[in-house]
């Protein structure tokens, strides 16, 4: 008779739940769950059933059931794209950002390569300044001249971007214009057609007619803490990407019409607690043409890179962190509704609102400064549909990291399709090399489903197997870098 294993001097939890999956459960089967997922951080644990039937016999053509897995779980991807959440997930992000960008630069997906014969220009717009910071700043030559405080600071130096004299920066002008960073893009682009119309000496109307503007764009954080924007900036045809922009749409014309939309687009912010605010574009801003022939110092494939890294990253550039910093139970309010209907403090946050401190942060004292000044200003009634409080963590800024006009390319949710068909027709040749018959593409399928979220994350023998998918994976890649594996 087979006597269970006793485990109880295995100190490690991991190793120890590694070994009972080992003895008691389709170890092979939770091993392939785990590396199918590609080193992901934390996987969604769900459960339910699909069953997928043909419509004219009714037949069962395929069935699955998470009860049927070894855990009676199905662990699938998380799909976040934030590099600090999970590495794995972001580099597919990312791997989709690149080609969305790129096909938008030299075609493909869909997109006409006569693309790359248009005029195309990459676009820096910068916050304006709250108050003198610590900065690097070079000459000509590359030498390195003094900081406002006389010193010359290192590339990594902490002090950079924070303020030379914090008690007279303006916080709330700052959490305000990142709070606003999103609308003031969208204004942008609405100047920059008008811009551009009243360059040529003619109307929107006949503008928009003849010339189409298609752009995508990226956020960054500066280490001062305020975004700005990196976008691709295209001039197409009526009809879109298939068709070329008339001969007057070009780069000189775009270029003139970015620094009078630069200009132009303002907002005014009014409050009784600090008075009225307009918030424009810095006066620091860059329009670099994209090389055409690839062998410019701003190609394709370096822009659409570029793009592409920023896609993933969120506010943990600056210093800040990169979780809510809201009470959940009581979403930021500090209170509950009692079954009386009465307002109760909430137990979880002492009525706070917070989930934790900010003064406990492991923060500097600049970014913590933005933080309350965010969570501080949101408690304000003028400010309450921003919902800063809900994004202090962000320094204010609630808006998309990336984004892009209907017309610029591709979808992520095409290049998503276009992925799960090349899986799908790997199925299929796995099917044949089987010797099992195929699925008939003319047959009418019709899929049923019923799927209940569980939880997140690893049991602590599957994190082990997941850690050594990472290694793995990053030893692939260390091995393609020095050419011992093809790209």
């Amino acid at each position: 008779m087979h006597r269970p294993l006793d485990l109880r001097h295995v100190v490690s939890p991991g190793l120890r739940d590694l070994i009972e999956l080992a003895n008691t459960h389709n170890f092979d089967r939770v091993t392939e769950q785990v590396r199918n997922l590609r080193g992901c951080t934390s996987p969604i644990n769900l459960h339910g059933w699909t069953v997928t039937t043909d419509s004219t016999t009714k037949e069962v053509v395929r069935s699955y059931r998470s009860e049927d897995e070894p855990s009676g779980r199905l662990l699938t991807t998380c799909g976040n794209r934030r590099a600090s959440r999970c590495p794995a997930c972001s580099r597919v992000y990312a791997a989709d950002t690149y080609h969305l960008i790129k096909a938008g630069l030299s075609g493909g997906k869909n997109v006409a390569e006569t693309v790359r014969d248009h005029p195309r220009a990459f676009v820096t717009l910068t916050a304006p300044s709250f108050g003198p910071v610590h900065n690097r700043k070079t000459d000509s030559a590359g030498k390195t001249r003094p900081c406002g405080c006389g010193a010359h600071h290192a590339k990594d130096d902490p002090a950079l971007g924070t303020p030379l004299d914090p008690a007279t920066y303006d916080y709330s002008g700052s959490v305000l214009w990142n709070a606003h960073a999103g609308q003031l893009w969208a204004r942008f682009t609405t100047y920059l057609r008008r811009a551009l119309a009243e360059h040529l000496g003619m109307t929107q109307k006949a503008l928009n007619s003849a010339l189409r503007v298609s752009f995508a764009k990226v956020a960054e954080y500066q280490k001062r803490g305020l975004v700005h924007f990196h976008a691709v900036i295209r001039f197409d045809g009526p009809d879109g990407h298939t068709t070329a922009p008339p001969a007057w749409g070009t780069f000189d014309a775009l270029q003139v019409a970015v620094g009078m939309a630069v200009e132009r687009a303002r907002l005014s912010v009014d409050s009784d607690a600090i008075g009225e605010r307009v918030l424009k574009w810095g006066d620091r801003f860059k329009v670099d043409q994209i090389s055409a022939l690839g062998d410019g110092e701003l190609t394709d494939a370096k822009v659409a890179g570029y793009v592409a890294k920023y896609a993933t990253k969120n506010a943990e550039g600056a210093g800040t962190v990169d979780r809510t910093l809201m009470c959940r139970p009581c979403h930021g309010r500090g209170y509950v509704r009692g079954p009386d209907g009465f307002r109760d403090l909430c137990d979880d946050c002492e009525g706070t609102g917070q989930a934790e401190p900010i003064k406990a942060l492991p923060v500097q004292r600049h970014v913590r400064q933005m933080i309350r000044t965010a969570w501080d200003l949101g408690n304000l009634p003028e400010f309450a549909d921003l919902k800063l409080w809900k994004w202090a963590h962000m320094l204010g800024f609630r808006g998309h990291f990336s984004s892009k006009s209907r017309a610029y390319s591709t979808t992520l949710g095409a290049l998503r399709d276009v992925r799960r068909a090349w899986r799908l027709a790997q199925t299929e040749a796995a099917r044949a090399r089987a010797g099992l018959p195929a699925n008939d593409e003319n047959t009418t399928l019709v899929t049923a489903s019923a799927w209940t979220y569980l939880s997140s994350g690893y049991r602590p023998g599957e994190e082990l197997l997941a850690a050594q998918v990472r290694q793995d994976i990053a030893h692939t890649q260390r091995l393609k870098q020095e050419g011992l594996l093809p790209a």
